[in-house]
């Protein structure tokens, strides 16, 4: 009898017993799964065979600033996750360094650090200009909560996290989790005069030249799809996420088949202070209740301007703004693919801003119609986010001060200190094996076209063309080389839009928001996990 079958001849009873079953057998996996996972990415082997238990209260510390740089399709997104995740996150990656090289204390975990960073991107998202502020372990010995080689900082407003949360996509493939410290076993500290008790001999020093070598350590060990680029002293009170001016966000496209003009018309009704609630992903868990954010920069600008008669010549979206909602600029993106693709008007960018009956805006340009007032979203696939870069990153004038481990070397003497693995040339040769991939590929497409004919182009229709004719399928671009097939579409404005934010949240707080606090309550009344 197959299993169909006899799931027909099944009782109520039988299947939900086997549902039941199924459902233990998931948690298990996932709890062998967590543990394993834990195993791998935050407990590694010391460094030699007779190791002893390391003290950090016996070592001073000061607080820091470090900017990386890491490929985000790598990773689960930025933040650290306590569930299980398909592939590891930036940092918990970056911190199973920190804690291996002996530079953080684990037990106090991320918070006993005083842990922030500046913005927090999703999943398949890449920084160049990522940056964290925490405690560390420093070998300046005798160094005062704030000395002259650390910035002070003015105060400044909290400003709201930038483009999304690390989300929890469920996705087949994952990446292995054995070699991503493979270099680790070949990484051995430092001496250094960091330890309190030997007084004796120990020069005082509160000379940066003379501090442990956060940059070249960490990036000895760290997986090359994660790099330290730089680290800057900071005052007690600095904080990456508070201290931010504004973010930076690239998004890169190609032009094939898209009207720039049309889109930069598009992307220049952006900058101001607008309601973005119809421009980004809606998370009832964060109960967000306002969604005004100021646009600084919004400019589509080509990446080789010299290369203008390439018929496919690769873009960039520079978006800088003081910060970002939930997925915002994946969403703004996709807005401005389809403004592109002609199968929307720039038009729309100011209608799904119009959010606010009572301060309706009124047309951006002369001749334009009166933009409807869209108080909800309509329902729409947003960006690719391979193509999105955490650009860079601003802070309060004077508080940050970025150096290298040997930021007073010069000329000979540069050349002559022991870059181990350095920066640069480890991104130069990343670079260049992507060069070769991408000519492969090309080659590839080549011999391809010997036997195959191109079929149509995407957008074979515009907003004044007739209905797609019967049997044709466009695709709609969603960057990154991305397409949403479709033999009928239907503009944006005329779609069924979502529930109301204020009816999210309550349905939220009514549902998931109740059982979770129902949890939290359960666990504390049993003393919590151990």
């Amino acid at each position: 009898m197959s299993r169909t079958e006899l799931y027909e001849h099944s009782t109520k009873q039988d299947l939900v017993s086997r549902v039941l079953d199924l459902e233990r057998e998931v948690k298990e996996t996932k709890a062998r799964l967590k543990t394993a996972q834990s195993k791998n990415w935050h407990s590694f082997p010391p460094t030699r065979g007779d190791h002893k238990a390391f003290n950090f209260s016996a070592h001073p510390t000061r607080k820091i600033a470090l900017k990386f740089t890491y490929d985000g399709s790598f990773y689960n997104g930025l933040e650290f996750q306590r569930d299980l995740t398909p592939l590891p996150t930036v940092e918990e990656v970056l911190w199973g360094a920190l804690v291996h090289t002996r530079l953080v204390d684990p037990e106090g975990g991320m918070e006993g650090v005083g842990w922030e960073k500046c913005g927090r991107t999703d999943r398949g998202v890449s920084a160049a200009g990522q940056v964290v502020s925490f405690r560390i372990r420093s070998a300046l010995l005798g160094l005062p909560a704030q000395t002259a080689s650390q910035p002070t900082t003015s105060s400044s407003q909290p400003t709201e996290s930038a483009e999304g949360v690390a989300g929890v996509d469920e996705e087949d493939e994952s990446t292995g989790l054995d070699d991503a410290f493979g270099a680790l076993s070949t990484w051995d500290e430092p001496p250094s005069n960091t330890v309190l008790p030997a007084m004796n001999n120990i020069r005082l020093s509160s000379d940066d030249n003379d501090e442990l070598k956060y940059v070249s350590t960490l990036n000895n060990i760290l997986p090359s799809t994660i790099r330290v680029l730089a680290w800057s002293p900071v005052s007690e009170d600095f904080s990456a996420r508070f201290n931010c001016r504004y973010r930076h966000y690239k998004y890169f496209f190609l032009s094939r088949g898209l009207n720039i003009e049309a889109m930069r018309d598009g992307a220049e009704r952006l900058v101001g202070e607008h309601d973005f609630r119809n421009l980004h992903k809606l998370d009832p868990a964060k109960q967000l209740t306002t969604f005004r954010r100021r646009i600084h920069r919004a400019e589509i600008n080509p990446v080789d301007p010299s290369n203008r008669e390439a018929s496919s010549q690769m873009y960039v979206l520079d978006l800088v703004g003081t910060a970002f909602l939930y997925n915002q600029v994946r969403h703004i993106m996709a807005i401005l693919f389809l403004i592109g693709a002609g199968l929307e008007q720039p038009s729309l960018v100011t209608a799904l801003l119009n959010a606010d009956p009572g301060n309706p805006y009124p047309p951006y340009r002369p001749g334009e119609p009166v933009p409807p007032v869209v108080t909800t979203k309509p329902i729409y696939m947003m960006a690719d986010s391979l193509p999105l870069v955490l650009w860079d990153t601003s802070f309060t004038d004077g508080s940050v001060s970025w150096r290298t481990d040997y930021k007073d070397a010069e000329g000979p003497t540069r050349e002559a200190k022991p870059f181990a693995k350095n920066v640069l040339t480890q991104l130069r040769a990343s670079h260049e094996r992507t060069l070769v991939h991408a000519a492969l590929h090309e080659h590839f497409f080549k011999a391809a076209l010997q036997y195959h004919d191109m079929p149509p182009e995407f957008f074979p229709i515009g907003l004044d063309s007739p209905p797609i004719p019967k049997g044709l399928v466009i695709g709609v671009p969603l960057g990154g080389a991305q397409h949403k097939d479709t033999a009928q579409y239907v503009p944006v404005l005329e779609r069924g839009r979502l529930d109301p934010v204020e009816v999210s949240n309550e349905r939220w707080r009514q549902g998931k928001g109740a059982r979770k606090a129902a949890r939290n309550a359960a666990d504390n009344a049993d003393g919590g996990d151990e």
